[in-house]
């Protein structure tokens, strides 16, 4: 059996991989469409689009575009009901604390990169009950352009003083892969989160894993 390169960071994505976020943005989307007299929808519509944030969730839910005149005044409603609960239902999906345990032990720093703006990004991240804190955040408004252009990731590996080309990122969605690939990171698909409506086998990456704790079966790490 061949052997395989060790990484020496691991970067990952926060909606959809590292935190189960969607049962709180369904709850805001649907505050929003409560405010506009239509029924609740169910959690099983609103997950695919959870990583996608207030444009997906909006798509899906209120049938709207970023160019729809009302658009923006939808997309305030649902952040501030998203930033006012925004910690109730999410929790870390089941061995990701085991993994950062693992990742600790190995001594192999990582750190969280994410589309979600750091008002939200830095809000959540302090609840959520890590074993050891992420060694760098990356939100989506720290660089210019966000995921899917390599700008995050690289500024994650710059942050952390690691080559990018030691980085491994996980992600569960199209995107990551391709900001990955972008930034030579080698790319893990998240196949048990959102994954939008697209297939991971679809999207290129090195290896996808059906659970958290399936990463270190890869034998990226010591």
């Amino acid at each position: 059996m061949p052997t395989v390169a060790r990484i020496r960071a691991c970067l990952f994505d926060l909606d959809g991989t590292l935190a189960d976020t969607a049962p709180d943005l369904a709850a805001a989307l649907n505050r929003v469409r409560a405010d506009h007299a239509l029924p609740a929808l169910p959690l099983s519509t609103l997950r695919p689009m959870a990583s996608h944030g207030a444009r997906g969730l909006l798509a899906v839910g209120m049938n709207l575009t970023p160019e729809d005149p009302r658009y923006p005044a939808c997309k305030d409603q649902f952040l501030a009901y998203y930033l006012a609960a925004i910690h109730v239902h999410t929790t870390l999906f089941d061995g990701v604390a085991e993994l950062v345990e693992r990742l600790h032990a190995s001594g192999t720093p990582w750190g969280i990169v994410t589309n979600k703006l750091s008002l939200y990004t830095e809000t959540l991240v302090a609840r959520l009950p890590w074993p050891h804190p992420p060694q760098c955040i990356v939100s989506g408004d720290t660089t210019p352009h966000p995921k899917p252009a390599p700008d995050p990731l690289l500024h994650a590996a710059e942050q952390l003083g690691i080559a990018a080309a030691d980085c491994v990122y996980i992600g569960d969605d199209l995107r990551d892969m391709q900001a990955a690939r972008a930034a030579n990171m080698r790319a893990v698909a998240a196949a048990y989160g959102y994954c939008g409506h697209s297939e991971p086998l679809t999207w290129g990456a090195d290896a996808i894993i059906s659970s958290p704790l399936e990463f270190l079966e890869l034998d990226y790490i010591s």
